[in-house]
């Protein structure tokens, strides 16, 4: 009988390391389809961004004499902050709708953000979870793969952060603080104080790491279509 017992441990133990190995296996498949599906998108959504080209100049022969003004004009204010709303223009790919290209220099990242999320699509990419860049409440979410927001832990503050919308207007974050949160703390993370949130949960899924960052700069892409 003991040795029955002993053979049924030894059986249920293989088991489980195979198990476990098999997991890893799979984990290891997913990250690598995703990391892969991200790196597709990106190439067709850098052919859609309009390429900003500097305004012509007046030679310097023919230039008018300046004048000094008493006061300087007001800067003009970029189309998307004249009727801030929430919806920004998505590119379909692929049947998926996206809204632009998030890069995390410092991680070496450079990803296509989808325009809503759940959780089929989150093991493709990265997706806005709720808000835009342009009423400075954007949040994303996106799996914990290495190739996506695995390493946002690794992040420190002043590290900066760029969003680039499918107009080819330029955002400029800056990371201001990394937090812990519960899962079920859905309306402090969706509460509007910061301009960019970036989250992941932790393994297991118990915590979410959270990016909070803070608008440096901006940039309007004068050849947009608006």
């Amino acid at each position: 009988m003991r040795n029955k017992k002993g053979d049924g441990l030894i059986l249920l133990g293989m088991l489980l390391i195979f198990a476990a190995g098999a997991l890893t296996v799979w984990n290891m498949y997913d990250e690598n389809r995703a990391r892969q599906s991200a790196e597709t998108v990106i190439e067709q959504l850098q052919e859609e961004l309009t390429v900003q080209t500097p305004p012509e100049t007046v030679p310097e022969e023919t230039q008018p004499p300046v004048i000094p003004e008493e006061t300087e004009p007001p800067e003009p204010v970029p189309y998307y902050r004249q009727e801030p709303v929430g919806e920004m223009p998505a590119k379909m790919i692929s049947g998926r709708p996206y809204i632009g290209v998030l890069s995390i220099p410092v991680l070496g990242l450079e990803l296509p953000v989808i325009q809503t999320w759940n959780y089929q699509d989150l093991r493709r990419s990265p997706c806005r979870y709720v808000g835009s860049a342009y009423t400075d409440d954007l949040v994303i979410a996106a799996h914990n793969y290495l190739s996506h927001f695995g390493n946002l832990k690794k992040l420190q503050t002043g590290d900066q952060i760029l969003f680039t919308d499918m107009d080819g207007n330029v955002f400029t974050y800056e990371v201001a603080v990394l937090e812990t949160l519960q899962p079920t703390a859905v309306e402090e993370m969706t509460s509007g104080e910061w301009p960019l949130s970036l989250f992941t949960c932790t393994i297991g899924g118990k915590l979410r790491v959270t990016v909070r960052c803070d608008l440096i700069g901006e940039e309007e892409n004068l050849n947009s279509p608006a």
